[in-house]
């Protein structure tokens, strides 16, 4: 079979399965949503015991979610995923319409489309200058700091919003647009801002932690650079390049970026060097700025030539082979297809994709694997994570190699 219906068959499945579950699933993060957890109050209290919590449920390849009463709850990161996966495929059965015996109508996705945006727009947090969302879940980082359940970030932001752009570009519901256009708002007011020697660096979410991450900024300006595409506000562009700025003086001389500009998140990775890439073209597409262009050169060769092996494996980390996350091999589609290197990279992506499905898959159920290790994997089942991930990932496939 070729591996454009591997593909298909494969996300035909892996939505069959989704919907079933309703978009609702577990989270690789969210052992403080236990209920069992959450009736003993000095483990409540501590931020050791809320760290350890966290990554004993992330960490064990076992599902402990059952025994200890985590509920699959819908996620809106995850719901903005599938918003975007089925934008793709009312696109790709728009282009190619033999899809519709596998996928629907365009009348019926265009229906899907609404269902999964008016159940994004219902998950969206409260109380900010625009539209904004968050995790359904508590989230404690080291002993540093605790980000509430439904506190907005812009990396949730981003995708939930220019999501819905996509879903205004079929539907011409300007509602969808009105509320992503004003997510822009949520970034200029909400967010605050830590100075570099050019420009500045979006905090990750409006409260202290986090504020020095560079994928963060970065989906901050692709939010912006596409907003401005709808509404050509100067403030936005500018805004938008101030942190692309800050974060090309973080790239090093070999093309590739620390994860934060801390010592403790001085790591580099694979697919959040595709979250920044993906910033960095659309800003690119909504100035041509040559230094962005440059920039983008340089980081896409870094990232191609690091984190995917001669035999298809995608890599986590630039120089060690685990842990196999499925985030990896799902971003390779997107950021090649975001920068225009799709047809360049096909035969890459192609083996990537074949390893993949092969490998990181359930084929009875449809589902993907959460991570590979080198000795016992994790093979739950997480919505946002593996599956919305891959949702939109595959379905961003089909529109590229059209």
């Amino acid at each position: 079979m070729a591996i454009d219906d591997k593909v298909t068959a494969a996300l035909k499945k892996l939505r069959d399965y989704c919907e079933s579950e309703n978009y609702k699933g577990w989270d690789p993060y969210d052992g403080l949503n236990s209920k069992v957890y959450r009736a003993i109050p000095l483990l409540k209290r501590s931020a050791m015991w809320r760290l350890c919590v966290i990554q004993g449920f992330k960490r064990c390849p076992v599902n402990l979610r059952p025994m200890l009463r985590v509920p699959k709850e819908h996620n809106a990161k995850g719901v903005g995923l599938f918003l975007q996966g089925y934008c793709n495929l009312y696109t790709a059965v728009k282009a190619k319409p033999a899809l519709a015996e596998t996928f629907g109508t365009l009348d019926e996705l265009k229906a899907k489309i609404n269902e999964v945006a008016e159940l994004l727009i219902s998950l969206k947090s409260e109380g900010y200058s625009g539209a904004c969302w968050g995790y359904n879940f508590d989230w404690q980082c080291r002993r540093e700091f605790l980000f509430p359940k439904n506190l907005p970030t812009v990396v949730a932001t981003s995708f939930c919003a220019t999501a819905l752009m996509s879903a205004y570009d079929i539907t011409n519901e300007r509602r969808y647009l009105d509320l992503a256009l004003s997510a822009a708002d949520f970034v200029v007011n909400d967010l605050h801002r830590t100075p570099a020697k050019r420009g500045f660096v979006f905090s990750y979410a409006p409260v202290a932690g986090n504020d020095t991450i560079i994928n963060a900024s970065l989906l901050a300006s692709r939010l912006l650079s596409k907003a401005y595409a709808y509404d050509p506000r100067p403030e936005w562009l500018d805004l938008a390049h101030k942190s692309v700025e800050a974060c090309i003086d973080a790239q090093r001389e070999d093309g590739s970026w620390p994860y934060g500009l801390k010592a403790v998140t001085s790591w580099c990775d694979s697919f959040h060097t595709g979250y920044n890439l993906d910033g960095l073209a659309a800003f690119a597409q909504a100035t041509d700025d040559a230094e962005t262009i440059e920039s983008i050169e340089k980081g896409f060769k870094f990232y191609i030539d690091n984190f995917f092996t001669e035999k298809g494996e995608p890599k986590y980390y630039h120089d060690r082979q685990y842990p196999i996350d499925i985030h990896c091999p799902g971003q390779l589609i997107v950021t090649a297809s975001r920068t225009g290197r799709f047809e360049n990279v096909k035969p890459l992506i192609d083996k990537v994709l074949e390893w993949t499905l092969s490998n990181m898959r359930n084929h009875e159920k449809g589902y993907f694997y959460y991570q590979l290790k080198h000795t016992k994997s994790s093979k739950i089942p997480y919505m946002r994570w593996s599956n919305a991930f891959m949702f939109a990932a595959l379905s961003e496939y089909l529109v590229a190699e059209m």
